[in-house]
Order: C-alpha cells, then structure tokens, then sequence
C-alpha cells in the first residue's frame, strides 16, 4: 500500500494507484511496454468528502475496477495516480 497522500481530492473524487500492466500474457508470452493495455483496476489511496445529497460509498484501500479511458493522469511524487469521479468506477473487487 502507498503511503498516505498529501492531496485531499474534491467532492466526489477519488485517488487511484492503478495496478502494474502485465507483463506476460496467459501462455507466457512476454508483452512488450509499447503493446502493453492500461490497467483498468487499482486501489483508492484518497477521498473526497462526497456531494451535499450523496455520500461516498468507496474507501481509502478498496480495490476498485474502472473504465479504460476514465480519470485524468496526475504524478505525485515520482508515482502515477488517476484522480477520477467515484461514478467513473463500475465495481469494488
């Protein structure tokens, strides 16, 4: 797990550490970098407080699955994160 973040997001932002591309595919094929896909799951590292009417229902450590395009690239510290709506995620794994 990452250490604690000095970044507070916004309403109903979420933090996520996305989780490292693979490397090999099912057969053992070794993926090059310029074929490997984006990771489409991570872990929440920061919440926001939520909107007015809506609460949060994530958590800082949840495993989360979210959309291949979803959430803006940030880099704290020498380590990408994704800064994304909670609506952008579609399951907590």
């Amino acid at each position: 797990m990452a250490k604690k973040l000095n970044i507070t997001p916004l309403h109903d932002r979420v933090v996520v550490l996305p989780a490292a591309a693979e490397t090999k595919s099912a057969g053992g094929i070794i993926i090059p970098d310029t074929a490997k896909e984006k990771p489409q799951r991570g872990t929440i590292v920061a919440v926001g407080a939520g909107k007015k009417d809506e609460p949060l229902t994530v958590k800082t450590g949840d495993k989360v699955l979210y959309g291949k395009y979803a959430g803006q690239e940030i880099e704290i510290e020498g380590v990408e994160y994704l800064i994304m709506r909670e609506s952008d995620l579609v399951a907590i794994i």
